[in-house]
């Protein structure tokens, strides 16, 4: 397992109520290169696929686009569009692009004039499920994990609050879809087995989209800072710096006006309210 002690080290810290990042993916991506092994790189590319995911959406609904893509992704237009050829050309195991982007991209088609289809999530959901099944490092399993745990718990609530079939909008398969899918209660009685739930709720409840957001990003930072701790220049480490310069950058985006105070607050109410679930505590 390699060491990365000089990089970790060379890094600025990072702070969630710090909108501005003051160092970039594309930067430190530069800086790993010439350091990493084709073992480590590899764990990484799991993570820069979110961002092809997205690219690919937009070429789907329009190949011909110029809007800009994003830039942190493993692929660049081209071979997007070469994979949008693929899809419906060669056998899903013989390309050269994750089988289940092909696959997505082949059946896009059909699919995207259905009502309750958005692209984006579907794709999303997709990503999370490949990134659980086929990363090899425990940890990045486990984040993976969480987020398309969390994201199937949050969209099942939101959907009973709207008198939808709450199983309709379930993705794939494990212990908490199967909660989902065969509970009534409040919380799905995920509750009396995942310690984030108590966290889940306030997210559900809060009416303010914006703040609902941020407090789902402070739940994920805690998360990915209490999981590396103990280990700061491991591979895991450099995952979770990533992770969490992604959640900057994704703000620096946006309309951040009032964003440190707001930020600060949720900071504060983790520290005296959450902990970070038991469940995925390093033992």
């Amino acid at each position: 397992m390699a060491n990365y002690y000089c990089i970790m080290a060379g890094l600025p810290d990072l702070k969630l109520s710090d909108t501005k990042p003051g160092y970039s993916i594309s930067e430190l991506r530069e800086q790993l290169r010439p350091e990493m092994g084709s073992k480590d790189r590899s764990l990484l590319h799991f993570l820069f696929l979110q961002h092809d995911c997205r690219n690919l959406v937009k070429l789907l609904r329009n190949p011909e686009t110029t809007e800009k893509m994003e830039e942190n992704g493993n692929y660049n237009r081209e071979q997007l569009k070469e994979l949008l050829a693929e899809a419906n050309e060669i056998d899903l195991g013989t390309s050269r692009y994750p089988k289940f982007m092909v696959q997505f991209a082949r059946e896009y088609g059909e699919n995207k004039n259905k009502a309750g289809y958005y692209a984006e999530d579907e794709i999303l959901l997709l990503y999370y499920r490949h990134c659980t099944e086929n990363c090899p490092n425990a940890l990045m399993r486990e984040w993976y994990q969480l987020n398309f745990d969390v994201t199937n718990i949050m969209t099942a609530m939101i959907a009973r609050r709207q008198g939808w079939r709450v199983t309709d909008y379930v993705k794939g398969e494990g212990e908490v879809q199967e909660m989902i899918r065969t509970n009534d209660t409040h919380d799905f009685n995920l509750g009396q087995i995942y310690g984030y739930m108590t966290e889940i709720m306030k997210m559900v409840d809060e009416e303010d989209p914006v703040r609902k957001e941020r407090m789902l990003d402070a739940f994920k930072w805690a998360w990915l800072e209490e999981r590396v701790f103990q280990n700061p220049f491991s591979i895991e480490a450099i995952f979770a710096y990533l992770c969490r310069l992604e959640i900057q950058e994704r703000w620096a985006r946006l309309d951040v006006k009032q964003g440190k105070e707001t930020f600060q607050k949720i900071i504060n109410d983790l520290r005296g309210e959450a902990q970070v679930p038991e469940e995925f505590i390093r033992k």
